[in-house]
């Protein structure tokens, strides 16, 4: 079977590659057209307004060239505010439907606005095909699949009537000979048996004889065992490399590592709470309600995006918000024990501790698992090793307190920090 659709698929994808070639010679110009278009529409950034099949922030592109001449879109690309200052009932109507004016672009030659209607043109012939279904084609292949099944099918039950046969005659032919050596075979594997339990009855025997041998293997089996256990023991409670999935596939080493957006913009409770915060929805509509990765999905809004989304009920089409959100139900990775108290602002702000020397290269993490142990030891070994910043205005205070002990000035708890309410519940 697997070889005869290996063979029906080369045979297919022969005649495609020569249709493929052939339609090439004809219209080798217009993808040149097209492509170059393609290539201007995504480095001017036409895609983050304008799309074929669907409205963004501008119009669908969807028959462009059906209803504006193409004299009119080359005027105008190079001049939208002029022509809507001129007059124009079709700009005057574009401004009035979408306010955000277009910005101009001078620098595109006639023949490059004309590339990129080409590729405009392609992308309707693309999203019509998608969009259309051929019944009549599907079941003339389908047919002629059927037959070529068939005959493959009968070919596969005379190869497999014939290998019956032939191992049934090697069967009997090694019965025969089994038959004909069978008190040989017998004795051989008496044989071997004996010796083999004598052998292992011997060892036996010579071992539990040695009484120093077994107290040293009981020992080093204990030792094992113990050193296993407390390795166990140890390790209970501390999840370095943990990695649970997410609800949203998230990558910080697209966000943190190539756009190089800082980790406060998102965790902005690292500078001032003890808590880093786990962003809002919100603070991701600040980019997604325009950035919708469908350059990577063939012009369809990422999956992974559409989930932000229906978190925050938001209608990309219509750009409007509803009234029934839903929290993101985030996996928890990094977590102390509740007797252990961590402040975020103290180690951020106070003492300049960089977010990669306890979450480590965080920036490269498509997706984020807890890089440290997070232990007591962990964080012991860390205090001994870090020097203090004194330059900032936390021990600025501490110096001024001790300036007025020194002076016999009197100095109560609460002007140390006594009243903060995390000294004591948290």
């Amino acid at each position: 079977m697997r070889n005869i659709s290996s063979v029906l698929g080369r045979l297919a994808k022969s005649i495609s590659i020569s249709l493929v070639l052939l339609f090439a010679v004809t219209t080798t110009s217009q993808a040149q057209d097209a492509a170059n278009g393609a290539a201007l529409f995504k480095s001017n950034a036409c895609n983050s307004c304008h799309a074929v099949g669907k409205k963004i922030t501008g119009p669908d592109l969807k028959g462009l060239s059906e209803r504006r001449e193409e004299a009119w879109i080359v005027k105008w690309i190079h001049n939208p505010q002029g022509m809507v200052d001129s007059g124009d009932e079709q700009a005057v109507a574009l401004k009035a439907e979408y306010p955000t004016m277009m910005a101009p672009y001078a620098h595109l030659s006639e023949a490059d606005i004309k590339d990129i209607i080409a590729y405009v043109q392609a992308e309707e012939v693309k999203l019509a095909e998608k969009q259309s279904k051929a019944p009549a084609g599907g079941a003339a292949a389908s047919s002629d699949a059927s037959g070529m099944m068939i005959i493959g099918l009968v070919a596969l039950f005379v190869v497999a009537v014939a290998v019956i046969f032939a191992l049934n005659r090697v069967t009997k032919t090694l019965e025969k000979v089994i038959a004909a050596n069978q008190a040989t075979i017998a004795a051989a594997q008496a044989q071997h048996e004996e010796a083999g339990e004598s052998s292992s009855a011997k060892f036996a025997k010579a071992f539990l004889k040695n009484k120093k041998l077994v107290f040293f293997v009981v020992l080093m089996v204990v030792g094992l065992l113990g050193v296993a256990g407390w390795k166990a023991m140890w390790n209970v409670g501390v999840h370095e490399g943990y990695k649970p999935v997410q609800p949203i596939k998230f990558s910080h080493q697209i966000h943190a590592g190539v756009n190089q957006i800082e980790c406060q913009y998102c965790h902005g409770g690292a500078f001032k709470s003890k808590n880093a915060s786990i962003p809002s929805a919100n603070v991701c509509m600040n980019c997604h309600n325009t950035v919708t990765a469908s350059d990577h999905y063939d012009g369809e809004i990422s999956p992974e995006i559409l989930k932000i989304y229906r978190a925050v009920d938001y209608d990309p089409e219509t750009r409007t918000y509803g009234n029934n959100p839903r929290p993101i139900e985030w996996v928890r990775i990094h977590n102390l024990p509740d007797f252990a108290y961590f402040n975020h602002s103290q180690h951020v702000v106070v003492a300049g501790v960089e977010c990669q020397t306890c979450h480590g290269p965080i920036q490269d993490m498509e997706e984020v698992y807890q890089y440290s142990p997070l232990t007591m030891k962990w964080c012991v070994d860390c205090h001994k090793t870090t020097e203090v910043n004194a330059d900032n205005a936390y021990y600025d205070q501490l110096i001024k307190a001790h300036e007025k002990l020194k002076k016999g000035e009197k100095m109560t708890a609460a002007m140390i920090g006594g009243l903060e309410c995390g000294k004591c519940h948290y």
